[in-house]
């Protein structure tokens, strides 16, 4: 007697059937080699270039009028006319279109009409209770159903408008996991029917820049879908357009196609109905992603430039420094975030430092300590004292304020990393500096030998610049002069 016998007679003797112990799974093995290889069948080639594949699920997303929808009924019409280049060329087909958020009346039919539609081959498809009467379309709950459909009709488009809107409830569609429970079995039942399986989706309102990642909901939505279909408005070139976010089974290159949505009139028994209509313009100068940041930018701008202004008003009304809790508190007051407000800094000029130890932030304007940007804007804002420095030199070597600094002198401040003003003890990164000494410029006595004020003794580390006479404080060993000394002489 072999195992399995053995296993068998085991099973007997226990008192179990081989029906009670039959699994509710099992596996299905396959060898590859018994699998016949195939290329991709494409349902819309564009210039001899794979698009949307047959037999797979496809995604068209963007942000509300953007003309997804339309491009769905596009499709549609071509596919029951036999018009769309590709797998269905020249054997109209029929269409399945579920439609949630639009009337068929007075939207559906009448963008079919304007679009060319043979509207015998487009079926409205609607599930029924048999309790509870029409209701939504339920996936994966109606999968069967719809896949017995398809093959019926010999269906070659399955339109879902929107997508989200289909899928089953007690799904969490921010959940990828959830997600795929829904869209797996859909992507398996359009390879088996060889049908294009068409989802409208929306974009969320993320500030991203690739299609793909903008759409509402959970990765699955881009994941799952084999090409995936970004569309915007290209209001700098009187367009809308179509950019290929992502073609799993095709070229990723291709370019991006402009588009609008053009008005047409629809006779109908009660009157003219007016639709829009999708109409291809040809190759577009820019992707969707180039539009997103380009429109991301421009929101950035505007926003910070609002920002800038309103932070240089509310610090100069509060002496040129407040605490980031104040700050806080009155931006919230106005509606503008704390971020916004962090970004606009350095447009305004501003920078944020301990005000102590153990003491919070302050914002204030100026260069902040070891600042490298050359490019921040100059403000002149109430300070300290030192705020004088920000009126010009005077020519000549004229001294332009009481304690004689001249426009050499000006033109030789620089401001340094850290430390106190050995005359009057505040931060020497408050205002302007003589390259290499420990005093502010305007610390200084001109008619000291050391540089510093009469009523304050020199102290034993101050050494005296041969070209100057100011001090070097701090010194290098062998250091007589001061570099910007030496270069100026």
């Amino acid at each position: 007697m072999n195992e399995h016998d053995q296993a068998e007679e085991i099973l007997r003797n226990a008192g179990v059937t081989l029906e009670e112990q039959q699994p509710a799974r099992s596996l299905r093995l396959t060898r590859a080699s018994e699998i016949e290889p195939e290329p991709v069948v494409w349902g819309w080639l564009d210039e001899g270039n794979g698009r949307i594949p047959a037999g797979a699920m496809t995604v068209a997303a963007g942000r509300e009028g953007t003309g997804k929808s339309s491009f769905g009924i596009w499709m549609a019409a071509h596919i029951t006319r036999g018009t769309l280049t590709g797998s269905f060329e020249g054997t109209p087909r029929d269409v399945f279109y579920i439609a949630v958020e639009d009337s068929w009346k007075q939207t559906i039919v009448p963008r079919l009409l304007a679009a060319g539609a043979d509207l015998e081959r487009v079926w409205r498809v609607e599930a029924v209770d048999h309790e509870y009467g029409e209701t939504t379309l339920s996936l994966p709950q109606d999968n069967s159903l719809m896949e017995k459909e398809i093959l019926a009709n010999r269906v070659a488009l399955v339109v879902l408008d929107p997508l989200m809107s289909c899928i089953g409830k007690g799904i969490d569609t921010h959940r990828e996991r959830d997600v795929r429970t829904a869209l797996d079995p859909l992507a398996r039942m359009a390879d088996r029917t060889g049908a294009i399986l068409l989802g409208i989706a929306h974009f969320n309102k993320g500030s991203g820049t690739d299609p793909a990642s903008l759409i509402t909901g959970s990765g699955a939505f881009k994941n799952v879908p084999r090409a995936v279909f970004g569309f915007a408005r290209d209001d700098d070139n009187d367009c809308r357009v179509m950019t290929q976010a992502k073609n799993s089974l095709g070229r990723a290159d291709l370019p991006s196609l402009a588009y609008n949505v053009v008005s047409a009139e629809v006779p109908t028994r009660l009157g003219v109905a007016l639709v829009g209509r999708f109409q291809f313009l040809g190759e577009a100068t820019r992707s969707v992603d180039e539009i997103l940041a380009a429109s991301q930018d421009a929101g950035d701008r505007g926003d910070r430039n609002e920002a800038a202004v309103w932070l240089r008003g509310y610090l100069t009304d509060c002496g040129g420094e407040a605490s980031v809790a104040d700050l806080k508190k009155a931006a919230a007051a106005d509606d503008l975030s704390y971020r916004t407000l962090q970004r606009a800094m350095s447009k305004a000029g501003v920078v944020s430092e301990r005000s102590g130890f153990g003491k919070g932030a302050v914002w204030r304007f100026g260069p902040s300590s070891g600042s490298t940007e050359s490019d921040a804007p100059s403000v002149v804002a109430p300070q300290s004292r030192h705020s004088r420095h920000a009126s010009d030199p005077g020519a000549n070597g004229a001294t332009d304020d009481a304690n004689g600094v001249t426009a050499q002198q000006h033109a030789l401040s620089v401001t340094i990393d850290s430390g106190a003003c050995d005359v009057c003890e505040e931060p020497l990164s408050a205002a302007p500096v003589r390259a290499g000494a420990n005093q502010h410029t305007d610390c200084r006595d001109p008619l000291s030998p050391t540089g510093l004020r009469r009523d304050r003794p020199a102290g034993p580390s101050l050494v005296s610049c041969a070209a100057c006479g100011e001090p070097l404080a701090p010194t290098r060993e062998g250091q007589t002069t001061h570099p910007s000394c030496t270069e100026v002489t």
